[in-house]
């Protein structure tokens, strides 16, 4: 089996390092000093305290590792789109395209079903990049729930989590699907196939859509900004006003919105992606976690006033510091 990560930053250099060790054939595509050092010190990964070095084949040119089993996608969603004509020599007739990637997925209405079938979502696959560049019948879909962080180049510290869900748009569950699974449990990670992996994603980004632009505005940490009275009350009508447009696309919630703040709150003093990229003068990940809600609202004709306002403040606080094009 040949895997390649392509975006071997934290949560790349964990899955990384956790498939070489059990003889998995991996390769990463990264660039910059991580690069440099995992081609001259290999890729160590400490857990638990305890680090662990592999040697890993690493390159910036795609062309170097030529075509894989499975391309897994750990990117942030608005840094894939430029890149899809690079990753072309990863791809061939039989690659599996993983995306790993926060927020509404590009490939949302492939073999969804009902009227919406087949939409494109131009808020996360602008000019259809990612549906022509790879095409939807190859995509895995999955659920990254793991936090690390890159220590230092050529060094992932892994901090809580190890299960990457698994889920076929359609909902069944394919070779594909079992075989990689499989990979990642032989690896020691928790790689459960379901049927209705779009729930799962809508659970997840319950909270990205929320947490993340509401701690990018007030630099509030995830305790606080769950528990004061007037952050918690906008991230609950945001929630509330997704909600309307998931159930509207048949996803079924297995918590309610109380639930899922109160989950949010208990990781306690945690800087959200938005507000870390944001202190790091990185670009913001906004649309795919926000915008393209808002989207899905005007697709499925649902009233977003809540979201709307969110995005607009989130939008310009980005376009301020320099971190949002559009």
């Amino acid at each position: 089996m040949k895997i390649c990560i392509f975006g071997a930053g934290a949560i790349g250099g964990y899955l990384a390092v956790k498939l070489a060790k059990t003889g998995v054939k991996v390769s990463l595509v990264a660039r910059g000093p991580h690069l440099a050092a995992m081609q001259v010190r290999g890729l160590t990964l400490i857990e638990d305290n305890v680090p662990t070095t592999v040697a890993v084949t690493a390159s910036d040119r795609p062309a170097d590792l030529g075509p894989q089993d499975y391309v897994i996608v750990t990117l942030k969603a608005h840094s894939v789109p430029p890149l899809v004509p690079d990753m072309q020599p990863l791809i061939g007739p039989e690659t599996t395209i993983v995306s790993g990637v926060n927020g509404v997925p590009w490939w949302y209405f492939h073999r969804l079903g009902g009227p919406l079938e087949g939409t494109r979502l131009t808020s996360v696959d602008p000019g259809n990049a990612q549906w022509n560049g790879f095409g939807p019948e190859r995509v895995l879909g999955c659920v990254v729930y793991p936090a690390a962080e890159v220590a230092e180049p050529g060094v992932i510290r892994h901090i809580e989590g190890n299960r990457f869900t698994l889920g076929e748009p359609d909902g069944s569950r394919s070779d594909r699907a079992v075989l990689l699974a499989e990979a990642f449990q032989t690896a020691g990670l928790k790689a459960p196939v379901r049927p209705r992996i779009r729930d799962e994603i809508w659970v997840k980004l319950w909270g990205n859509l929320s947490f993340n632009p509401i701690s990018a505005l007030t630099h509030a940490t995830l305790d606080v900004l769950c528990t004061d009275p007037g952050t918690r009350a906008v991230a609950r009508a945001m929630m509330q006003e997704a909600r309307i447009i998931a159930e509207k696309l048949g996803v079924r919630f297995p918590i309610d919105i109380e639930q899922r703040i109160d989950g949010g709150a208990a990781v306690g003093a945690h800087r959200t992606s938005m507000l870390q990229d944001l202190d790091a003068h990185r670009p913001m990940e906004i649309d795919a976690l926000v915008g393209a809600v808002a989207e899905l609202g005007v697709l499925t004709e649902t009233p977003t006033p809540a979201i709307d306002t969110v995005l607009a403040l989130v939008r310009l606080r980005a376009r301020v510091a320099g971190l949002y094009a559009g």
